[in-house]
């Protein structure tokens, strides 16, 4: 467990945090979310002490955190941050063993994580280990990101906006795979974000702050139904309060942020975007703008050279899940649920990409919320 304990946290007269107590629990998910500048990455990184607290304790199982070495303290706490901050000049391998190997593991338990944890995210060790950084999509390097975060098996691991910088596909699949590795685990995660559909979908508790203080501390279906005051109901957004949810279109809630290609782009021309943009998944369009299918990067990597495909229009694409911009939201997410899709493409009447849809926690914890009108 992580307690903080009357911390302030001042730069000069101006307290960043103040008088901050809290306590994370052992093994849950732990959600601090806030506006910019309220305080949320101060808190996450005065636990492994890259920022030291003016006033007040922290403590980590137990343990004052000002009492330990602070090397060592970051030895044992996983961190992992948006801009992934993998070794370029190093292998997938020798990225995930650096902190085992500064804690002396042999060469064959090295091998042996590395292989074991590549394995927990589909990434076959012989595929992947030796490759670098640059020869992955910007999802993948995030997993190894994460990996090299649980190397060491830490209770704790904290997490900086790790997703911030991914599309809609590639996001949604990274956050189902760190839930998944959270519960199986049984580790403690704090996670900052800005996004409350993130922070619904990962927590198990959400610290709401604002000014450097906490607002509002609970559940997520706690803090969705009961919000402590107008400042959380302004956060979580006014529409979600709304008694009437029938008005609400796809177009509303969709993402129109979408990576497209045409059928004559090469496929190195693919997977250099694809790297750009942070994305595993190209959504594949005709020269005016109408969908077609969509390609992963798998399938790009795994046809890579040969004499008979050259470009996006060699490959057989798959088909893409779709709905109307127009269409209710409550379509959309049903279709998302009972066809346990991670994405929808959204198109205009002319079948144009006009966006994306994902599967969030909003859909499988509130849809009997949002639309119980209907049912009574």
């Amino acid at each position: 467990m992580v307690k903080f304990e009357n911390v302030t946290k001042a730069y000069g007269a101006e307290p960043v945090i103040s008088n901050l107590n809290l306590q994370i629990p052992q093994g849950k998910f732990t959600v601090l979310i806030g506006p910019s500048g309220c305080g949320k990455t101060t808190t996450l990184k005065m636990i492994n002490r890259l920022i030291e607290p003016t006033e007040g304790s922290v403590t980590v199982n137990g343990k004052l955190i000002t009492e330990l070495n602070p090397v060592d303290l970051r030895r044992q706490i996983g961190y992992v941050i948006q801009q992934i901050g993998l070794f370029p000049n190093m292998t997938i391998e020798q990225n995930i063993e650096v902190v085992p190997k500064l804690l002396k593991w042999s060469k064959i338990e090295r091998r042996e994580r590395t292989d074991e944890l590549l394995k927990m995210v589909d990434m076959d060790p012989v595929q992947y280990k030796n490759r670098y950084p640059s020869e992955l999509s910007g999802g993948q390097q995030q997993r190894i990101g994460v990996l090299r975060a649980l190397a060491v098996s830490p209770s704790i691991i904290l997490m900086d906006e790790p997703f911030g910088a991914l599309d809609p596909i590639t996001r949604e699949s990274l956050q189902d795979e760190i839930k998944r590795l959270q519960t199986s685990l049984g580790v403690t995660v704090v996670f900052v974000t800005h996004d409350i559909d993130e922070a619904v979908k990962l927590a198990d508790v959400i610290v709401l702050m604002k000014d450097g203080k906490i607002v509002q501390q609970d559940s997520p279906e706690r803090l969705l139904s009961h919000p402590a005051n107008d400042y959380v109901r302004e956060f979580i957004g006014k529409k979600r309060f709304r008694t009437n949810y029938d008005v609400d279109m796809v177009r509303e809630i969709m993402n129109p942020r979408v990576v497209t290609v045409t059928k004559d782009k090469g496929f190195a021309e693919s997977i250099d975007l694809m790297r750009q943009r942070n994305v595993d998944t190209l959504i594949v369009v005709d020269g005016e703008g109408r969908l077609e299918g969509y390609v992963p990067v798998s399938i790009l990597r795994n046809i890579a050279g040969s004499r008979d495909m050259n470009c996006i229009g060699d490959v057989q694409l798959t088909q893409c899940p779709s709905i109307n911009l127009n269409a209710q939201a409550r379509e959309a997410f049903d279709t998302l649920i009972n066809d346990h899709l991670p994405f929808l493409v959204v198109v205009d009447s002319k079948n144009h990409v006009r966006g994306l849809v994902s599967q969030t926690s909003l859909v499988k914890s509130l849809a009997g919320v949002v639309w119980r009108d209907e049912d009574d």
